[in-house]
C-alpha cells in the first residue's frame, strides 16, 4: 500500500494540471456548442509567450500570467468574433475545418518563429521536491499546477454564478433563443466565452511549460488529454472537469506503476472507453454552468 501512495498522489496532482488544460475546452463546448480543435495549440502559444516574457523581461513564469493572460483573452475574443462565429451556424463540419486549419497555422507559425527545438519554462521550482516522508515526495511543479488549477476553476465557477456576464453566458448556453429575446447579444457573449477559454488555456500552457518540455507541435497531444478529461468529467461541468482530470491522471500513473510506462496512456484510454460505454454524458452530467 505504501508503494501505491506515491503514484496515486502524483496522479492526483497531475490530474489537476490536466483539468487546467481541459477547462477552457469544456466551457466552449458547453456554451458555444463548438469543438475547438485549436485549443491545445492556444495552450502552447501561452507556453511560448511565457518563454518570451522570461527571456525579454526576466520574470518568473507564474508572474508572466498577468501579461500572457490578458493578451490571450483579447486574442480569443477576436478569434471567435471575427473568425469562428462566421461558420458557427453552418453545421458541424465548417467549425471543425476552420479550427483544424487554425491549429495547423498556429503550429507552423510557432515552428517558424521558435524553431523545432524543445523548450521549457524551467525555474528552481521545476526541480524542487517536497519530502513528506522517506518514501513519499511531492514534485513542487505538480503541486503548483494542481493548486493553480483548483484556484482557476473555483474562480471561473464563481464568475459564472456571481457576475452579470457570467449569468449571460449561462443563459446563452441554456437557451440561445430565449437569451436573445431577453436582449442578450449571443455573438458577443460567445466571444467572451472564447476569450475566457483562451486565457485559461494560456495559463495552463505556462503551468505545463514549468513541468514538461514543449514543442510547436505539442498542442494536439494535450488536446487529446483535454478531450479525455471533458468526456470523463462531463461537458461544461467545472468541478467535473477537475475530478475527471484527477481520475485520468491517477489511472494513468497507476497503469504505469503496475504494467510499465508504456501502459500509461492505454490505462487512461481504457477508463475513457468505460465511461463512454456506461455513462456517455460523463460522470458529472452535462451542465454548462455546474
Amino acid at each position: 500500500m505504501q508503494d501505491l501512495l506515491q503514484p496515486i498522489l502524483n496522479g492526483i496532482l497531475l490530474g489537476g494540471l490536466y483539468a487546467a488544460v481541459a477547462v477552457g475546452l469544456s466551457m466552449i463546448f458547453g456554451v458555444v456548442r463548438m469543438v475547438n480543435l485549436a485549443h491545445g495549440d492556444l495552450m502552447i502559444v501561452g507556453s511560448y509567450l511565457g518563454l518570451v516574457c522570461m527571456a525579454m523581461l526576466g520574470i518568473n513564469p507564474l508572474i508572466s500570467v498577468v501579461i500572457v493572460g490578458p493578451v490571450m483573452f483579447l486574442a480569443g475574443f477576436i478569434m471567435q468574433r471575427y473568425l469562428f462565429h462566421r461558420v458557427l451556424r453552418q453545421g458541424m463540419e465548417p467549425p471543425l475545418i476552420v479550427t483544424l486549419g487554425f491549429s495547423v497555422i498556429l503550429q507552423n507559425a510557432l515552428l517558424l518563429v521558435f524553431s523545432p527545438d524543445a523548450r521549457s519554462l524551467a525555474t528552481e521550482l521545476s526541480v524542487l521536491t517536497i519530502h513528506i516522508s522517506n518514501s513519499l515526495r511531492l514534485p513542487a511543479s505538480y503541486l503548483i499546477g494542481f493548486l493553480a488549477s483548483v484556484i482557476m476553476i473555483a474562480a471561473l465557477h464563481q464568475f459564472l454564478r456571481g457576475t452579470n456576464l457570467g449569468r449571460a453566458i449561462r443563459a446563452a448556453s441554456d437557451d440561445e433563443d430565449a437569451a436573445q429575446l431577453m436582449g442578450i447579444d449571443t455573438g458577443v457573449i460567445y466571444a467572451y466565452a472564447m476569450a475566457i477559454a483562451a486565457m485559461t488555456a494560456a495559463i495552463a500552457g505556462i503551468l505545463v511549460g514549468m513541468t514538461f518540455t514543449f514543442y510547436p507541435h505539442t498542442g494536439p497531444q494535450y488536446l487529446l488529454i483535454a478531450f479525455g478529461v471533458v468526456i470523463i468529467g462531463g461537458v461544461g461541468s467545472m468541478f467535473g472537469t477537475l475530478l475527471g482530470g484527477m481520475l485520468l491522471g491517477s489511472v494513468q500513473l497507476l497503469g504505469a506503476h503496475f504494467f510499465g510506462p508504456g501502459f500509461q496512456l492505454l490505462a487512461g484510454y481504457m477508463v475513457l472507453l468505460a465511461v463512454l460505454s456506461l455513462r456517455p454524458q460523463g460522470l458529472f452530467g452535462a451542465s454548462a454552468h455546474s
